[in-house]
């Protein structure tokens, strides 16, 4: 077996990586950006979830399984092994007693240009928080709705449990063919979340805002959209390792499921601190959450102070500057 180390995790060097597999018996080697995922039989990507999907995003039609390996309470749905065990399960990686979970990736399309397939959902919505986004919906060229609201989320099963579930959609179980797609705050009461077959070409048309508009990958990448976004199923899995319980992806829908409790019971202002931080795509100070949430000063720091007391934001002092504090998400366990 041939196994390439890729990324970068907070403490652990992609070296010591290739050290723990060398010593199960595993060829192994570090990536540098130009090495291709063809060379390895499995990748193995550090940087917990995120790292895992900015890996997928880098390689559309790579079908290699991956192996993600996260920091302490950077595990997750897609990383759920932590670095400090990986030795003690590399000897089961090295003879093959693994499974690989085969997650289906949507292939996005805007304005007739091709994107990377995203893993967990596609956001559409105004680049301004607070902007009404006008938007027509079509499931196989068949019109389902026109709205008016904050945005509209397509979301994989992998996804539903992410930003797709605090906005009222539902938890897809991993394995179903399906697609959600979930209204953000529209303006009519009546509209619900929609799940429709994997097959479908789902197409967010008539897109139009008082501000220009974005289409939100995996809440890592805003790409501009003038008119549409369409969403099919790429026919490339994104294939995941899992070395250690053969359902962890069930657990963690468990925790999120918990999570969507916590949201319900939230201030408004405080759910809308999660939606930034989490797709900021990076930790932030006071002064870019209150710009990318216009809240007001006083009600900003009531929140955050709710969400660092429930252990759902995590606070730290800047590196660069000791006296300014950053904002980043909890990972809960």
């Amino acid at each position: 077996m041939r196994a390439g180390v890729y990324g970068q995790g907070g403490r652990t060097t992609p070296r010591s990586i290739v050290a723990d597999l060398e010593w199960a018996g595993i060829d192994a080697f570090a990536a540098g950006p130009r090495r291709q995922a063809r060379e390895a039989d499995i990748a193995v990507v550090l940087g917990g979830d995120r790292g895992v999907r900015a890996y997928f995003h880098g390689r559309p039609e790579s079908e290699v399984p991956v192996l993600g390996l996260g920091e302490g309470e950077s595990g997750g749905l897609l990383a759920s092994l932590d670095v400090r065990s990986l030795r003690s399960h590399a000897g089961r990686l090295a003879s093959g007693r693994y499974t690989v979970d085969a997650m289906p990736r949507i292939g996005v399309s805007i304005d007739g240009r091709r994107a990377h397939p995203a893993l967990n959902d596609v956001a559409v919505f105004a680049s301004r928080s607070a902007m009404l986004m006008e938007h027509e919906l079509r499931i196989d060229g068949e019109a389902v709705w026109h709205d008016n609201g904050d945005g509209v989320i397509v979301a994989t099963p992998m996804g539903s449990s992410a930003y797709s579930m605090s906005a009222g959609g539902p938890a897809i179980f991993p394995g179903t063919r399906a697609f959600g797609i979930v209204p953000v705050n529209s303006l009519d009461v009546t509209r619900r979340p929609l799940m429709v077959p994997d097959t479908s070409e789902i197409s967010v048309s008539g897109i139009s805002s008082k501000t220009h508009c974005e289409a939100v990958l995996d809440g890592i990448e805003r790409l501009a959209v003038r008119d549409a976004v369409t969403c099919t199923r790429t026919p490339h899995a994104a294939n995941v390792v899992r070395l250690g319980s053969a359902a962890p992806a069930m657990r963690g829908l468990a925790k999120k499921v918990d999570l969507a409790g916590d949201l319900l019971r939230m201030s408004p202002s405080s759910k809308l601190i999660l939606t930034a931080l989490e797709y900021g795509g990076k930790p932030m100070t006071l002064r870019e959450i209150s710009a990318r949430t216009l809240l007001p000063p006083r009600t900003m720091r009531f929140a955050l102070r709710h969400l660092t007391d429930n252990g759902l934001v995590k606070r730290r002092v800047s590196g660069r500057d000791s006296r300014q504090a950053i904002y980043e998400l909890a990972q809960r366990s």
